[in-house]
């Protein structure tokens, strides 16, 4: 069997490490365009802020070691085409131009993603930079190095993760985004005042309700950027606006949503038996709406990945779908989320309340203790959860890991009320904070 593999990044490595294991006997080609694999790019920030010395410690896995295990691998090579029906594949050496074709038994389709990159005036200047692989990354530390005014543009997890970063490093830092709050898709209003407010008492300039419309420099480098609002001095601009499906290669060819992203059914196979997908360039089964959805986390790309070994000849493990679960730590502030917020719930029109409590981690008799504040989104009718927020200053971060499996389970708030969980002093009280939000709702 010859296995062809495009893109060998996290679920590509976690197809390949696992087909290796399964299929002792195929030959795997391996097709990668940089000269890296699975680099963390949510490590990026912490990067940035000194936390992480050493960048190489984003690596998990290097080419090296794929090819130790016996697979073929060309890295820095581009396929620029695919003909899926004749099952043939074209790939350029981008250091020598030479094309290289190949064929395939089974094709595995894990090209990722890329950053949107709208077409604004003046964003090719060399000062303004993407942010989401190893190199991007080398470039952003060595430029923040003589920049004094810093504009990030995008609030989502890497555009606030570098705010924090840069302001922690004393540069003057403003964000901007087109959505009226930060981590709009991620939390509501309640939990994103509260980081709204610590970037706020730390000087950090936010330029939300805006949108950018020009980017003004001189001898090709940034001096400032234009929005529909004001103006605001830049030395670096750093793009974190969202990601795109890399799958330009297969439309036509397999199904797809309209953003791009492969439509895959629930062990990983595309609408050819023989082509199967995983990771950032897929869209995957959303749980709390039952439907497709785009959600690009590392989390979801392991797992995909993985089933895709496992699925590859038939159909095995069945992908259970997602909830979008994510966590982030701001300043001093542990936040994670799962499934919907109730902002976006109602956006799309369903039948949901919530509740929200402030809770105590432990009892009040201990010595010390700390503010939890939690939030779960349920339909009204049958009090299914479909989504729920956490943030406390105490990393209570694992409860949310909770309340995505009482998602995933399709479980109700009265359920959540009677979950059995322990009782101790040192960690928690009689009633754990998930059973005091399920009881609140009865």
């Amino acid at each position: 069997m010859k296995i062809a593999v495009i893109g060998c990044t996290h679920a590509g490595t976690a197809a390949i490490s696992n087909m290796v294991k399964q299929y002792p006997d195929a030959h795997i080609n391996v097709y990668e365009k940089n000269d890296n694999i699975s680099f963390l790019s949510c490590g990026i920030a912490l990067h940035v802020g000194g936390v992480v010395k050493d960048p190489n410690g984003l690596f998990y896995c290097t080419p090296e070691e794929l090819t130790n295990l016996g697979v073929n691998m060309f890295m820095k090579h581009e396929v620029v085409d695919v003909n899926i029906e004749e099952k043939t594949i074209v790939a350029k050496n981008l250091e020598t131009e030479k094309l290289v074709e190949d064929t395939f038994d089974k094709l595995v389709i894990t090209t990722g993603s890329w950053p949107v990159i709208p077409n604004i005036e003046g964003i090719t200047m060399e000062n303004v930079l993407l942010c989401k692989n190893f190199h991007h990354a080398n470039t952003i530390i060595e430029k923040a190095k003589t920049a004094q005014n810093i504009v990030v543009v995008g609030a989502g997890y890497i555009g606030i993760e570098l705010v924090e970063a840069f302001e922690m490093s004393g540069k003057n830092v403003t964000l901007i985004d087109g959505e009226e709050r930060i981590l709009s898709k991620y939390l509501d209003e309640d939990f994103t005042n509260v980081v709204e407010d610590d970037f706020l008492n730390r000087d950090v300039q936010l330029a939300l309700g805006q949108s950018v419309t020009k980017f003004v420099g001189e001898n090709n480098k940034v001096t400032a950027v234009e929005t529909s609002h004001g103006t605001y001095q830049a030395d670096l601009v750093i793009l974190c606006i969202g990601f795109k499906p890399n799958t330009d290669l297969f439309k036509g060819q397999i199904d797809m949503l309209e953003n791009g992203a492969i439509k895959v059914d629930d062990y990983m196979v595309t609408s050819h038996k023989d082509v199967l997908a995983a990771g950032d360039s897929c869209a995957i089964h959303y749980n709390p709406t039952g439907e497709h959805a785009y959600i690009p986390l590392a989390t979801n790309a392991v797992r995909m990945g993985t089933l895709v070994a496992k699925n590859l000849l038939k159909p095995t493990i069945r992908y259970m779908g997602t909830q979008g679960t994510s966590g982030i730590k701001i300043y001093d502030q542990n936040i994670a989320t799962t499934g919907l917020t109730e902002t976006m719930a109602l956006r799309m029109e369903m039948n949901v309340k919530s509740i929200t409590i402030l809770e105590h981690d432990r009892p009040e008799f201990m010595p010390s203790y700390e503010d939890i504040r939690l939030k779960v989104v349920y339909e009204e009718t049958t009090k299914r959860i479909v989504g729920a927020q956490v943030m406390s200053k105490l990393d209570v971060t694992q409860s949310i890991n909770t309340l995505s499996v009482c998602i995933q389970n399709k479980m109700t708030t009265d359920e959540l009320g009677f979950v059995d969980f322990f009782f101790q002093p040192h960690y928690n009280k009689p009633w754990n904070f998930l059973n005091q939000a399920g009881l609140q709702v009865m």
